[in-house]
C-alpha cells in the first residue's frame, strides 16, 4: 500500500495579510497529481484542514472541492480533525462521506474504531485520532490528570485494544500532536496545559507507520513516525524549510520506507538584514527580489519612509524590524510618574528611534494625545468668543 501524508493545510490563512488560497489551491492540484503519477492508495490528512474553527466560505469551498476530486482518485481518503479546525464542521456529513471514500474523523468518541482497508496482503487498520483537548475528554473518559500526554495515552490505548482483535493486520495512526523530539516554528498555535504540551514517541511504539500533524516542519523521530508539515511556509521562521508530503510504502511486513515529495513553492521567504542603503544597493541581493521579505534594518536613527524604500527594489517586503536597542547600566529607569502624556510620547519616540521627534513631529503627537484625552500638561487654547 503506498500512502500519502500531509497535513496543517490550513485553508483560508494569510501571509502578513497577503491571501493564499490561489497557492493553497495550486497545493490540492499538487496533490492529486501525485495521487496519479505515483500510484497512491491512501491520502492521510492529519489535522488543522482549516486555519480557524469558523473558515471563511472561500475556504470551506476549496476544501470541498478537494474532498470531492480526492473522492474521485483512485486514492482511499483518511483525515483527521486538529486543533484550529472545529470538530462539528469538519466532521459534518462523515457518514455520507464515508460512502465515497473519504473518511473524515473529527469526534473524539470514535477513537478506537478503524477505518479498515485491504490491499494484496491483507488487512490495514487506520485509526484516524482527531485532536483532543484536555478539558473536554479528561472528564469524558474518566482520566486522573489532565494533560495531553494522558488524553493521548488513553486514546491510544483504545487503538491498541481494537488492534488485539485483528491478528496480522498492519497498522496506520494519525495524531495532531507535540510530540517530543520535534521542533516547532512560529505559527503553530500553543496548545500546552499547564505549560506541558509534549507526549512521549513511545505512545507510537508499535504502530506500522503513524502521520503525525501540528509542527509545521518536516520531521523524523523514527522510520515510522514522522510529521509532513504544512504545505505551505506560514511565518518567517519557516524560511529554510522543504515542503511537502511523505509517500510511505507499507509493505506485507509493515513500514518498507518512505521518500519525500516537494511541493510546489509560490513564492520564496527571504530574511534580510544590514542597513537600508546595504539592502538597496547590494548586488548579490537581485536573485531575492521578487521574493517575500523580512527586512531588520541596522540603521541608527531609524530611517524614514523605509518600507516605501525597500518596495521599490523587493515589492513583496512584508515586514520591516529593528533589533532592540541595547540599554547600558547609566541607562535612565524612565517612569511615567507626574509627566504628562505628551511628554511620555516624546521619550517613546526617542527611545525607539534614537533621535528625538522633530518639531512638526511633536506637535502631531500632541494634536493626537490632545484629540483622545484630555492632557493637563497641554498648552492653553484660544477660547472664542460667542
Amino acid at each position: 500500500m503506498r500512502i500519502l501524508h500531509t497535513s496543517d493545510w490550513h485553508l483560508g490563512r494569510s501571509f502578513h495579510r497577503e491571501g493564499l488560497l490561489g497557492h493553497q489551491a495550486a497545493y490540492v492540484d499538487h496533490l492529486l497529481d501525485v495521487v496519479e503519477h505515483e500510484g497512491v492508495d491512501l491520502v492521510v490528512v492529519s489535522g488543522d484542514v482549516y486555519d480557524r474553527a469558523l473558515p471563511h466560505v472561500d475556504a470551506v469551498r476549496l476544501a470541498d472541492e478537494a474532498f470531492a476530486r480526492l473522492a474521485a482518485s483512485r486514492a482511499d481518503v483518511v483525515i483527521s480533525s486538529g486543533n484550529h479546525d472545529s470538530a462539528q464542521r469538519l466532521g459534518f456529513g462523515a457518514r455520507l462521506m464515508d460512502r465515497a471514500g473519504v473518511h473524515v474523523r473529527a469526534d473524539g468518541h470514535g477513537v478506537g474504531v478503524p477505518i479498515v482497508l485491504h490491499d494484496e496482503h491483507g488487512e490495514v487498520a487506520v485509526h484516524a485520532i482527531p485532536y483532543l483537548e484536555p478539558a473536554a475528554w479528561t472528564p469524558a473518559w474518566g482520566l486522573a490528570g489532565r494533560s495531553h500526554e494522558q488524553v493521548l495515552g488513553e486514546a491510544m490505548r483504545r487503538v491498541r485494544a481494537d488492534l488485539a482483535t485483528r491478528a496480522g493486520a498492519r497498522s496506520v495512526v494519525l495524531a495532531h500532536a507535540f510530540v517530543a523530539g520535534a521542533t516547532p516554528s512560529e505559527s503553530e498555535r500553543d496548545i500546552s496545559v499547564g505549560g506541558v504540551s509534549r507526549v512521549s514517541t513511545g505512545l507510537f511504539d508499535g504502530i506500522d507507520y503513524t502521520a503525525l500533524g501540528h509542527l509545521h516542519g518536516a520531521h523524523v523521530l523514527s522510520p515510522s513516525l514522522r510529521y509532513s508539515g504544512s504545505p505551505l511556509a506560514y511565518s518567517f521562521s519557516e524560511a529554510d524549510h522543504v515542503k511537502g508530503s511523505w509517500l510511505v510504502e507499507l509493505g506485507a511486513d509493515g513500514f518498507a520506507g518512505a521518500h519525500w515529495i516537494d511541493a510546489p513553492v509560490p513564492r520564496r521567504l527571504t530574511r534580510l538584514t544590514g542597513s537600508l542603503e546595504r539592502l538597496l544597493t547590494d548586488p548579490d541581493l537581485r536573485d531575492v527580489e521578487h521574493d517575500w521579505v523580512q527586512a531588520t534594518l541596522t540603521d541608527q536613527p531609524r530611517p524614514l519612509r523605509a518600507m516605501e524604500q525597500l518596495r521599490r527594489r523587493f515589492p513583496h517586503t512584508l515586514v520591516i524590524q529593528f533589533p532592540a536597542p541595547e540599554a547600558g547600566p547609566e541607562a535612565p529607569r524612565v517612569t511615567s510618574a507626574g509627566r504628562g502624556d505628551h511628554e511620555i510620547a516624546l521619550d517613546f519616540v526617542r527611545d525607539l528611534r534614537g533621535v528625538p521627534a522633530t518639531a512638526e513631529e511633536s506637535r502631531l503627537l500632541r494634536d493626537a494625545v490632545d484629540a483622545c484625552c484630555e492632557d493637563p500638561d497641554a498648552a492653553p487654547r484660544e477660547v472664542l468668543a460667542t
